[in-house]
């Protein structure tokens, strides 16, 4: 039997399946030329942490009781409807590593080998392309992207370091000035895959990213599991890091799911919000 969920805003209450849950929302179809549609998904604990560090390595980690395969169900349903993932340098360092899962492409996990065939169907191109945010350029491109033939594109900041952007550049890498300093700008960044033809854009490039996109007004759509457990953790990592947001951090609440079987039998809430 297929798992079954709470449906709790918009009313009516109902028990909804959650495997196409968010297929329905075809977000593919929402963007346009001059406004792709942005969006994001982010889980998180009920004292707001969405990873924690090391305090002796300095790694950041997912602790294991966060994740579960409802929530990664609905990830990779919001995966497949993207034109562009964009992603960053740091994911890469640590895919490489060892630390952290492939979510590069669609269909690599057997809990979403049927969204190739979605995605097929809705004739969307086989894989989505990859925007990879850089500020040191120190990173590898893992071998599925290009066993996947997917178009990678790499964005820096203009005071990037002019030897690395050639390196990349010799190598048949797409390299693109993005910010005025050292980091990419939200804006300009969506503004480049807009005139590059994308209009479907999800970020999978962790806090920082979220923070400049929704700063610089582009975000339009994020998405959040948020597990019904305390974490704690001396150190740990949030959904904005930087200063105090103010209005443009505000949203309005789309939609709002229970799944009483959530994480180490605890809740969790599957909550999606619009930008103002």
């Amino acid at each position: 039997m297929e798992k079954q969920i709470f449906r709790l805003y918009p009313p009516p209450f109902a028990q909804v399946q959650l495997n196409g849950l968010y297929l329905g929302e075809r977000l593919f179809e929402l963007g346009r030329p001059g406004r792709p549609f942005v969006y994001a998904n982010f889980l998180a604990s009920l004292d707001g942490r969405i990873a924690l560090e090391d305090l002796e390595t300095g790694q950041t980690y997912l602790p294991k009781s966060l994740t579960t395969p409802a929530d990664f169900r609905l990830f990779l349903e919001l995966q497949a409807q993207a034109d562009c993932l964009i992603t960053h340098g740091g994911y890469l360092r640590a895919l490489a590593a060892g630390h952290l899962g492939n979510i590069l492409q669609v269909g690599a996990h057997p809990v979403g080998e049927d969204l190739v065939a979605w995605r097929k169907a809705q004739g969307l191109a086989s894989q989505p392309a990859i925007a990879i945010v850089s500020r040191s350029l120190d990173f590898i491109v893992p071998e599925s992207v290009q066993a996947h033939a997917q178009p990678v594109y790499i964005f820096t900041g203009e005071a990037a370091d002019s030897h690395r952007v050639a390196a990349w550049r010799e190598r048949g890498y797409t390299v693109i000035f993005a910010g005025s300093g050292p980091v990419v700008e939200g804006e300009r960044l969506i503004s480049v895959l807009d005139h590059l033809g994308y209009r479907s854009l999800y970020l999978i490039a962790g806090p920082a990213m979220l923070d400049t996109v929704v700063r610089s007004g582009m975000l339009n759509r994020l998405y959040q599991t948020i597990t019904h457990q305390l974490m704690g953790g001396q150190a740990f990592r949030t959904l904005v890091p930087g200063p105090e947001l103010g209005p443009i951090g505000h949203l309005v609440l789309r939609s709002l799911y229970y799944d009483p079987a959530g994480p180490g039998g605890a809740g969790q809430w599957f909550a999606c919000f619009d930008s103002q």
